[in-house]
């Protein structure tokens, strides 16, 4: 029994299996820590591979935000966000589009007063006190006639100058560059059959609005329509029985008024190659005349020593007194005023409301002879810049100029002489060639001629006033 408990001696039994246990635990442990480490190894490696593109930064960041965004917003999110986006922009282009149309609105609405005002005749742009005289370098003396120069237009769109002479020749002139473009050589006497043209001294000068027809008119008692884009002749008139002194569009129609020696007003449609009417009333040579958009004209009468306001309409004419001597040119400011000169060396500033002149300047240019026999220069040419506070005048006395402040609507009306005469070589042509608020025209042998300058006591023939567009 006792030897059934007793353990015998031998050597220790070694199991196999349990150390097989062990070591395939510890390799198996290896083996895991192997792969972990090739697992992290990769990733870093992965990473590092990523880091070493060339993308910057800043791509990864913008990658990084569009890939939260694109996690974060749901699609019924970016559905509200780009609807918003959408009604946005639409509420911006209306908000344009009314401020577009307000603004269109306002300059219509302000066009439409201009008119009316223009219409009433009491629209005035303030622009004497902006005037400064004339820069010498701007000077441009432009040579082609071979007589004296007599009348001179400005195309409406300013471009083109359009010059007649006592050489019965009418040139077209580049504003720009100061080149001729044309020339409607004259005839001699006694070709009018077979020459077309004037073959007599031309005398006045006129263009439509629109630019489309000029006419012309001369001591033959002729008045010739030409094409004014091509100088092509289109129609003649004849009709007054002396020189045709004065021509005149009506702005905004091709209607054209025409004032002669014969003492008569004759009115033409010209697109209709017609004659209207004829109306009678001064009693002396007619030696201005000038029209606006209204139906009627305003004439000078010379040594009758009237002005008259002819409505057409209504078969009426007005008439003015206030010149002691020759009137001998006259001009519209607005529809409702108007500045005449006068050989008595006056500048007067009338209204069709009142039959005596609003102010009257005397001796305007000043006065010549010995001491006790002073006589005034005569004033030859007067303009206006039209609807605005600015007038000049032309004189003989070395065909020296001056420019007037006309206070046309306040109490005391009257005119203000605002600058001196300039130097008749130099500042006159300067005010006809260069685009600015005056354009002047004087004796021809300083504007237009070939002709060396004269004597001082050359006459200023013309002054013509044009605004910029």
């Amino acid at each position: 029994m006792s030897s059934f408990f007793i353990k015998k001696k031998g050597p220790p039994k070694v199991f196999k299996k349990s150390e097989n246990s062990a070591g395939s635990k510890r390799k198996n442990d290896g083996d895991t820590g192997n792969k972990l480490k090739k697992k992290l190894n990769s990733k870093h490696n992965e990473e590092i591979s990523s880091d070493s593109e060339t993308e910057g930064p800043a791509v990864h960041r913008k990658r990084r935000a569009n890939v939260e965004e694109e996690f974060d917003e749901t699609p019924q999110e970016k559905k509200l966000r780009l609807a918003k986006l959408y009604l946005d922009q639409l509420r911006d282009e209306e908000e344009k589009k009314a401020e577009e149309e307000s603004f269109e609105t306002d300059l219509i609405a302000g066009r439409l007063q201009e008119e009316v005002l223009e219409q009433k005749g009491k629209l005035q742009r303030m622009v004497a006190k902006d005037l400064l005289p004339p820069d010498t370098s701007e000077i441009r003396l432009l040579r082609g006639h071979k007589l004296p120069v007599t009348c001179l237009v400005i195309s409406p769109d300013d471009k083109h100058i359009f010059s007649a002479a006592k050489d019965c020749s009418i040139i077209k002139w580049d504003v720009e560059n100061g080149k001729r473009l044309h020339t409607i050589a004259g005839g001699r006497k006694g070709t009018e059959d077979r020459h077309v043209g004037h073959t007599a001294h031309v005398l006045c000068i006129s263009i439509s609005s629109d630019g489309k027809y000029l006419a012309t008119g001369d001591m033959n008692k002729l008045i010739m329509i030409w094409e004014a884009a091509t100088c092509k002749h289109l129609y003649k008139f004849t009709g007054h029985r002396g020189p045709v002194s004065g021509l005149s569009f009506r702005r905004g129609t091709h209607d054209l008024y025409s004032a002669s020696h014969d003492r008569s007003i004759k009115v033409w449609n010209v697109d209709e190659n017609a004659y209207v009417e004829t109306l009678f009333g001064h009693q002396d040579v007619i030696t201005g005349l000038d029209s606006g958009s209204r139906e009627r004209c305003v004439t000078a009468g010379g040594r009758d020593r009237t002005v008259r306001v002819w409505k057409i309409a209504e078969e009426s004419q007005l008439v003015f007194h206030g010149h002691e001597g020759s009137i001998d040119c006259i001009q519209l400011i607005n529809e409702e005023h108007m500045i005449t000169g006068a050989d008595d060396g006056s500048v007067s500033l009338w209204s069709v409301n009142k039959k005596k002149p609003l102010s009257t300047v005397k001796a305007a240019h000043g006065r010549h002879g010995d001491s006790g026999l002073e006589q005034p220069y005569w004033v030859a040419a007067v303009a206006a810049l039209q609807n605005s506070d600015t007038v000049a005048s032309g004189a003989n006395c070395c065909a020296s100029h001056q420019l007037y402040n006309t206070h046309l609507y306040t109490h005391t009306q009257h005119c203000r002489i605002i600058d001196t005469s300039f130097d008749c070589e130099s500042s006159l042509p300067a005010l006809l060639y260069t685009i600015s608020y005056i354009h002047i025209c004087i004796h021809p042998v300083w504007v237009i001629s070939n002709d060396q300058p004269q004597t001082s006591t050359s006459p200023c023939y013309n002054v013509y006033c044009k605004p910029i567009v």
